[in-house]
C-alpha cells in the first residue's frame, strides 16, 4: 500500500471518530432544549424556538464566511477552536436562566460550527476518493442515526438528575473532539492557490448551479429543522415524560441501519440525485403534515418513521456538494454556503411553530 493510500484509509477511521464524538456531543444536549425550557420551565415555545433557529442563522448563514475563513489559513485551526467555541455555547446555556442567557449560548454555539463545519465537510473531499463517497456517506449516515440513539439516552438519563449534566456532558465530548483534532489532524489545506476571500466568495455566488442547489434544500432544511423543536414536545406530551424522545431516534437508527444501505445503493443505479432528493422531499412532506392531528404515540411514531424514510431518500444531497467544489480556489466557501438556505428555514420553522402551539 502506497503512502498516499495509507493516509487515505487512516484518514477516514479519522473522519469516523471525529464524527460520532460530534453526533454525540450535539445529541446529548439539543434534541432535549425543548423539553427543558418549554415542559420544565414553562417558557414560551415561541423564545425556544427563537433560540434554535439564532443557533441555525448563526451557524449556517455565516457558513460561507467560516468556509473562507478556513480555506485561507487551514482546517485544523478553524476546527479546534470551533469545538471549544461550541463546548462554551454548551457551559453557558448550562445556567441559562432568562430567554437571553439561552440565545447567547446558542448563538456562540453557532458561531462554533460556523468555523468547524464547512472544513470538516471538505475533508471529506480531501481523504475519500470519489467512487467511494457514495459508500462513506452511507456509513456516516449510521453512524449519525446510532449516535443519536445512544446521545438522546445519555442525554435523557442525565436530565433526570440535572441539566447541567447534560450540558456538561456534551461540552467535554466537544472539548474531547477538539483535543483529538488537534493532536492527530494535519495542517491540511484544500486549496493550493492562494485566493483572496473576496474573490473566492464571489467564485461561489457565480456559480449558478451550486446556488440553484443551494436553494432547493432550503425545503429539506425547513422540514428537518422540525425534528429538534416541534417533534421531541410532541412525544414528550403524548408519552407523559421525556424518556420517550430516545424512542423517537431509535425509530431513526433502525430504519437507517436497516434501509439506509439498500435503499443507497438501488437508487444510485437508476435515479439522478436532483430526483432522490424531489422524491424523498415528497416523502417528508406527507409524513409531516398529519402530525398535527395524531393522538397517540403509535400513530405519532408511524408517522415519524414515514419521515426517516423520506430522509434517507433525499439524504445524499446535502453532503454531496462535493461535486460542484472539486479542487479549484475557493472550494471551501463552497461547504460554507451549502447550508445557507436555512436562513429561510429559520423564519418558516419559527411560523409553523407559533401556529402548532
Amino acid at each position: 500500500m502506497s503512502r498516499v493510500s495509507q493516509a487515505r484509509s487512516l484518514g477516514k477511521y479519522f473522519l469516523l471518530v471525529d464524527n460520532m464524538l460530534v453526533v454525540l456531543g450535539f445529541f446529548v444536549v439539543f434534541p432535549l432544549i425543548s423539553i427543558r425550557f418549554v415542559d420544565q420551565m414553562g417558557w414560551a415555545a415561541l423564545m425556544v424556538g427563537i433560540a434554535l433557529g439564532l443557533r441555525q442563522l448563526v451557524q449556517q448563514g455565516l457558513g460561507i464566511f467560516g468556509g473562507a475563513i478556513a480555506d485561507r489559513f487551514g482546517a485544523k485551526p478553524m476546527i479546534v477552536t470551533g469545538m471549544l467555541m461550541r463546548a462554551g455555547g454548551f457551559a453557558a446555556m448550562a445556567v441559562a436562566h432568562e430567554p437571553w442567557v439561552l440565545w447567547f449560548s446558542c448563538i456562540l454555539s453557532g458561531l462554533g460550527g460556523t468555523l468547524f463545519d464547512p472544513p470538516r465537510a471538505a475533508l471529506v473531499v480531501k481523504l475519500v476518493r470519489p467512487h467511494q463517497r457514495g459508500r462513506f456517506f452511507s456509513i456516516l449516515m449510521m453512524q449519525d442515526s446510532a449516535g443519536a440513539v445512544i446521545g438522546a439516552l445519555l442525554g435523557s438519563w442525565l436530565l433526570q438528575y440535572d441539566f447541567r449534566l447534560v450540558c456538561s456532558a456534551g461540552a467535554a465530548l466537544f472539548i474531547a473532539c477538539a483535543a483529538f483534532n488537534a493532536w492527530y489532524l494535519p495542517a491540511w489545506k484544500l486549496s493550493t492557490v492562494k485566493t483572496p476571500i473576496r474573490e473566492g466568495l464571489g467564485r461561489v455566488l457565480r456559480d449558478k448551479r451550486f446556488v440553484t442547489y443551494v436553494l432547493t434544500l432550503t425545503g429539506y432544511y425547513m422540514l428537518a429543522v422540525q425534528v429538534m423543536l416541534m417533534l421531541p414536545i410532541m412525544v414528550n406530551d403524548i408519552a407523559g415524560s421525556p424518556a420517550a424522545v430516545k424512542w423517537m431516534y431509535a425509530i431513526e437508527a433502525t430504519i437507517s441501519l436497516t434501509l439506509l444501505y439498500p435503499i443507497a445503493r438501488w437508487s444510485e443505479k437508476r435515479f439522478r440525485l436532483e430526483h432522490r432528493l424531489m422524491a424523498g422531499l415528497l416523502v417528508m412532506t406527507l409524513a409531516m403534515l398529519p402530525i398535527g392531528m395524531t393522538s397517540s404515540l403509535q400513530q405519532l411514531f408511524t408517522l415519524i418513521c414515514l419521515f426517516y424514510i423520506g430522509s434517507i431518500i433525499a439524504e445524499p444531497a446535502p453532503r454531496d456538494a462535493g461535486r460542484f467544489a472539486g479542487g479549484r480556489p475557493g472550494a471551501w466557501q463552497l461547504y460554507g454556503f451549502q447550508p445557507s438556505g436555512a436562513r429561510l428555514r429559520r423564519r418558516a420553522g419559527l411560523r409553523g411553530r407559533r401556529l402548532a402551539v
